[in-house]
C-alpha cells in the first residue's frame, strides 16, 4: 500500500483520471506516471500510435478516419485491451481519456474482467469553470512552429508573437469561449454518469485541482494513500 506521498517507486497502481478540459488531466497523469513507474495510456496517442504502427487495428482505425467517421467505442475499447495485455502496463496504468460514458465503463469493465485485472481507484480533477475559461481562453499558439504560450501564466515576450520564431499568434478555436462552454457542456452530460458510477462503487477519489501542478500532485498522492496496492 502506499503509505505516504513520498513512497511510489515500485507501487503498481490501476487507475482512471477523469476530469473536465482545462482540468490538467494530461499534466497529472504524467506526473502521477513518473512517480509511480506506471503507463499512461491515452485513447488518443493509442490510436495515433496503432495507426503510425500499422497494425491491424491501426488499419481499421485509418480506413474509418478516411472514411471521415468516428471510431466506435468497442473499437477504442480494443485498442485499449491490446495495450492493457502488453508488458508496458505491467507495473500498472492511468487511463487517461477513456471510459468518458457509460457506455465505454462497461467496455471497461468487460477488459478488466478477460485481463484479469481490477481498478483499484478513479480520481476526478475538479476545477470552477470560471478558472477552467481562464486556463483555456489565454492560451496562445504560433502560427508558424506550434509553440504555446498563455496570456497570464507563460506569456510571450511580444503580445501577437512568437518568442521562438516570430510567428503570429493565435487563438484555437478550442480555446474560443463559445467552444470551451460546449466542450464542458457535453462533458457534463455524458461523463457525470461515469463519475456517480464509480462513486456507488466506492473507488472514487475527488482531488482539487486549483494551484500549481506540483500542489495539485501532492493532493493526488494523498488520496491515493492507502488506496492501492
Amino acid at each position: 500500500m502506499i503509505g505516504s506521498p513520498g513512497q511510489a517507486k515500485g507501487t503498481v497502481i490501476r487507475a482512471v483520471i477523469l476530469g473536465p478540459p482545462g482540468s490538467g488531466k494530461g499534466t497529472q497523469a504524467d506526473l502521477l506516471c513518473r512517480r509511480f513507474g506506471c503507463h499512461r495510456i491515452s485513447t488518443g496517442d493509442l490510436l495515433r500510435e496503432a495507426v503510425r504502427d500499422m497494425t491491424r487495428l491501426g488499419r481499421q482505425v485509418q480506413s474509418i478516419l478516411d472514411a471521415g467517421r468516428l471510431v466506435s467505442d468497442d473499437l477504442v475499447g480494443e485498442v485499449v485491451e491490446e495495450k492493457l495485455r502488453s508488458p508496458a502496463t505491467a507495473r500498472g496504468y492511468l487511463l487517461d481519456g477513456f471510459p468518458r460514458t457509460l457506455r465505454q465503463v462497461e467496455i471497461l469493465d468487460g477488459i478488466l474482467e478477460r485481463t484479469g485485472g481490477a481498478l483499484d481507484v478513479a480520481v476526478l480533477l475538479e476545477v470552477e469553470e470560471a478558472e477552467i475559461l481562464r486556463r483555456l481562453g489565454g492560451r496562445r499558439v504560433c502560427s508558424g512552429c506550434g509553440a504555446t504560450f498563455h496570456v497570464e501564466f507563460q506569456p510571450p515576450r511580444s503580445a501577437d508573437s512568437c518568442d521562438e520564431c516570430g510567428g503570429k499568434l493565435m487563438v484555437r478555436k478550442d480555446d474560443q469561449e463559445d467552444v470551451i462552454r460546449e466542450r464542458l457542456r457535453l462533458y457534463r452530460k455524458e461523463t457525470t454518469p461515469v463519475v456517480d458510477c464509480y462513486r456507488k462503487r466506492g473507488i472514487l477519489k475527488t482531488v482539487r485541482s486549483g494551484g500549481s501542478a506540483a500542489e495539485v500532485s501532492e493532493r493526488f498522492l494523498t488520496e491515493l494513500a492507502g488506496m492501492v496496492a
